[in-house]
């Protein structure tokens, strides 16, 4: 706890060096565009509702690891993107030309799609759904809720899988993506399982390479997915409470408990719940991987910049 408060300073809200290029700036990542190959930087910012709202320490380096660390464990059946990891929040990553759409499993009614539910705007989707469900409760089967992908700053918006192939995406190529994600979200819940976590939902995106459909951005960080504590789901679920999570949503539901969900000044939010969300995600990589976090403190940036000059990104 104590380390974490003392990072609070340090942590890393923009990598921006001219030598690079001028950087795509996401939600989380700044993107320099290297010519033949992107090199990606996790920041510590951490969203909500589309708006960056502060800084998590480690939280960048946690995102990279956990996506790294299914990158390594699924690329022998599933293509991706790494090319190099010359420093824990950063990956030199092949250029793609991404699809334009998100591809978001769900394994539970939660979240979003449970809001969309109650306010029955879940049919835009173009998949049925029983109408008695309860919320957090377990689909039979999971299902595909795909997304458009929205610039920096602007809404993803939901779109059915006939729209996507009328158009959007080449049908074989969506199918083939459809494919990948649903391999993933089993071959991620049955990990997690073993770790006592349910993974209840997480996106995906993908790019092609060569004619190739290859596996892009991240893979079930807890910033693209959202994890549950295994043994306490069905007691929580039958009496109605919500689930214990390890994962971005800590920040959303806080939000939403403050009245704030997207529109209007955000809550501030303070030292106390960034350090708390930082537990969290610790608590996540530590439960999920089996490994160890080093807490260390020190400038991200200046740490960043280092190694990439070691690795001769910079000069």
């Amino acid at each position: 706890m104590n380390q974490i408060r003392e990072q609070l300073n340090n942590t890393l809200d923009l990598f921006d060096h001219p030598e690079l290029g001028t950087p795509y700036k996401g939600k989380v990542r700044d993107v320099y565009d290297l010519g033949d190959k992107l090199l990606m930087i996790t920041s510590d910012r951490v969203s909500a509702f589309d708006k960056v709202l502060s800084t998590i320490p480690y939280k960048g380096e946690i995102l990279n690891r956990v996506a790294n660390f299914w990158f390594e464990k699924t690329g022998d059946e599933i293509p991706n993107h790494v090319l190099d990891i010359p420093d824990p929040q950063v990956l030199i990553a092949r250029k793609t030309k991404p699809l334009p759409v998100e591809v978001i499993v769900r394994g539970y009614i939660t979240g979003s799609l449970w809001r969309d539910f109650k306010k029955g705007t879940h049919t835009r989707y173009g998949i049925p759904f029983p109408d008695d469900l309860k919320q957090d409760q377990k689909f039979d089967s999971p299902i595909l809720t795909p997304t458009t992908k929205a610039e920096y700053g602007e809404h993803d918006e939901a779109i059915s899988r006939e729209e996507i192939v009328n158009g959007l995406v080449n049908p074989a190529i969506y199918e083939k993506a459809e494919e990948y994600a649903l391999k993933l979200f089993y071959a991620g819940q049955e990990w997690a399982l073993k770790k006592g976590l349910i993974l209840v939902d997480t996106k995906y995106e993908f790019g092609m390479i060569d004619g190739e459909l290859i596996l892009v951005d991240e893979v079930h960080t807890p910033d693209s997915s959202r994890y549950w504590i295994a043994d306490e789901y069905e007691t929580r679920f039958d009496k109605g409470e919500s689930q214990k999570m390890l994962d971005k949503e800590n920040i959303r539901q806080w939000l939403l408990e403050r009245g704030y969900s997207g529109d209007g000044e955000p809550p501030e939010i303070t030292a106390d719940i960034r350090t708390k969300l930082s537990q969290r995600y610790i608590e996540l990589y530590t439960q999920l991987t089996g490994q160890t976090f080093e807490t260390t403190i020190g400038s991200v940036e200046d740490r960043i910049f280092n190694n990439l000059k070691r690795a001769g990104y910079l000069k």
